[in-house]
């Protein structure tokens, strides 16, 4: 890499060597009897997610102490928004999954400069695949260019809320109802291998939840918009978006939009003030 580059691939090489470390201590947690109470959000935390984040927070910062931070389980830090390069972490994305022992849940990591995801890792120990990208460098999975299976014939395979899908339907949108993977940054990434066909999110998704698949989704050449504003946007002061959709085929993008946009619609001058709050 030229010495005047942006340092995309080494962050990615430390994002995924943090990440494995931080696989091994979650995968000390999981199916054991770990500690867990419920956040103001009604979303569950545990002691896995804490202890992988603090490892997460003292690795990634030793390494690189001018950037920023952003995490699911740390208390914000408003000095964030003055860096240019920020690191954006779910320690663990898919807690449910994690606490109910199943295996799609991951630890989600990314470097985003100037509002932009330019590296990031998917990363799932219990089922061994680590999904990555950084700029310009293409999408992997497990080191190989990741490359998506197409289902040939085979009506699209979409999961998403219930009342997205009943809108969906009522248009017309020929497809099958796909696994709904608990951890969204696992069932983002989905659309790059062809295990799915588009993946959707619920208005008031987070940076941490998004980040990382955000890179590698670009990566791969897919489309990845917030319907209420396009493209997403990273380490704003507010950290939620609008509804979001993942499509691997741009000719789903009308139909699962419109529904999206009718089931959650958007915050209220929403394309002129990205800083407008969320209810």
């Amino acid at each position: 890499m030229p010495a005047f580059a942006p340092p995309y691939a080494d962050d990615l090489e430390l994002l995924r060597a943090t990440a494995v470390a931080g696989g091994i201590i979650a995968s000390s947690y999981f199916r054991q009897d770990v500690k867990s109470w419920t956040k103001e959000n009604a979303s569950p935390v545990s002691e896995a997610d804490i202890v992988v984040d603090r490892f997460l927070a003292a690795n990634l910062l030793q390494a690189r102490p001018n950037y920023g931070w952003l995490s699911e389980e740390t208390a914000d830090n408003p000095g964030r928004l003055d860096c240019e390069r920020v690191f954006i972490v779910d320690p663990i994305d898919g807690t449910r999954a994690f606490l109910r022992g199943e295996d799609y849940w991951t630890l989600s990591l990314a470097v985003v400069e100037n509002g932009v995801p330019v590296a990031g890792v998917v990363y799932a120990p219990a089922r061994d695949e680590m999904y990555d990208a950084y700029k310009g460098g293409g999408a992997r999975l497990n080191g190989e260019k990741l490359r998506r299976s197409r289902r040939a014939g085979a009506p699209p395979l979409i999961p998403a809320p219930g009342a997205v899908h009943q809108e969906m339907q009522a248009a017309g949108l020929h497809y099958t109802r796909g696994p709904a993977y608990p951890s969204l940054a696992y069932r983002l990434v989905q659309v790059a291998t062809g295990r799915l066909d588009a993946a959707v999110a619920r208005r008031g998704a987070q940076d941490w939840d998004i980040a990382g698949a955000a890179v590698i989704l670009a990566e791969a050449g897919l489309d990845l918009a917030d319907v209420c504003a396009g493209f997403p946007q990273f380490n704003r002061r507010d950290v939620r978006h609008g509804a979001l959709a993942a499509l691997s085929d741009i000719s789903l993008k009308p139909l699962v939009h419109a529904a999206l946009l009718k089931v959650y619609g958007c915050p209220a001058d929403a394309g002129a003030n990205t800083e407008t709050p969320y209810p």
